[in-house]
């Protein structure tokens, strides 16, 4: 029972966090139509301007700070150089998001340099929350529940409930009638975009003191971020939301049960043997499969539900 409650809240805070890096790509997408190859790099530039903004002022006033960093960088490149090719197609888009995340990456190894910086979580949040069967659940993990549940809420809020919500929807099907009413289509996109980053920049603040704050962190998580919003269902904020619930507590569990694949094929009922198959992976350790887990999944999405969970467009 210890092991169970654990893992569940320690998988529950790992997919809050995997929300909070895919949010902000599923808006950029739904709204746009662009997949941004370079959310991992504001990720990580969100939390190496974080360090630097706790370094000087505290922890606190960089959840501001670092998000504004990352939305007006995100802005300027959508203004200067992707909306430049966006006529031309996606081939295009990707390719020059895909040269914008080596451009981070070698920024922030010329300012910050190779090594991992010494990000850590603040005093003030550094210590258990409450104890479990004699486990520690510590109270930064609860803080980036939090975050996350109120992030998804404001998200949701702004685009069903708002007039800037009900204009952003409105320039992605009709931007001509858009325009007609007087707003600023090509602006309008351009704060989506520089909103999507503040959003992984906002997940920097939160979860590059929880990890490691160093320039192959955007490399790490970039892949599975695609992974939850391909499950979620491509433009699906409630999709990436399941999706990231979904794979967080998959892996976390995956982790926490240490045993051998055969041990866990015998527990669902499957009596297998790695001396009676030619398949060495059946005498592995989940949690030596842990991390394939995510795109497994992925794998059998695509082949038995291609749209995703909750998949509203296809591309």
């Amino acid at each position: 029972m210890e092991l169970f409650t654990i893992s569940l809240l320690n998988g529950l805070s790992y997919g809050l966090l995997l929300f909070m890096l895919s949010s902000g790509l599923t808006l950029i997408f739904s709204m746009m139509g662009v997949l941004n190859f370079a959310h991992g790099s504001f990720y990580m530039l969100g939390a190496y301007i974080a360090y630097t903004t706790t370094k000087y002022f505290g922890f606190w006033p960089a959840l501001l700070v670092a998000p504004a960093v990352a939305f007006v960088a995100g802005a300027l490149f959508e203004k200067f150089c992707l909306r430049r090719v966006h006529k031309f197609g996606h081939v295009p888009e990707l390719l020059i998001t895909f040269g914008l995340s080596y451009l981070l990456f070698e920024f922030v190894q010329i300012v910050w340099g190779r090594a991992a910086v010494d990000y850590r979580v603040p005093e003030a949040l550094d210590g258990p929350l409450f104890t479990v069967f004699g486990t520690q659940f510590p109270i930064y993990r609860a803080f980036m529940m939090l975050v996350a549940l109120v992030m998804l809420v404001a998200i949701w809020l702004m685009l069903s409930r708002t007039r800037i919500g009900m204009v952003i929807t409105a320039a992605l099907t009709h931007p001509q009638m858009v325009e007609a009413l007087g707003h600023n289509v090509p602006r309008v996109l351009m704060l989506v975009f520089g909103g999507g980053t503040a959003l992984a920049g906002l997940a920097g603040v939160i979860g590059g003191n929880a990890y490691a704050t160093e320039p192959g962190m955007a490399h790490a998580v970039g892949p599975i971020i695609f992974v939850v919003v391909v499950i979620g269902g491509m433009g699906s904020l409630a999709g990436a939301f399941i999706a990231s619930l979904l794979i967080g507590v998959l892996q976390t569990f995956a982790v926490a049960i240490d045993e051998s694949v055969v041990t866990a094929l015998s527990a669902l009922g499957l009596q297998l043997s790695p001396e009676n198959f030619a398949y060495p992976v059946l005498d592995l350790k989940l949690s030596q499969v842990a991390p394939i887990l995510p795109y497994l999944f992925l794998v059998l999405m695509l082949i038995f539900r291609p749209r995703g969970l909750m998949g509203t467009r296809e591309g």
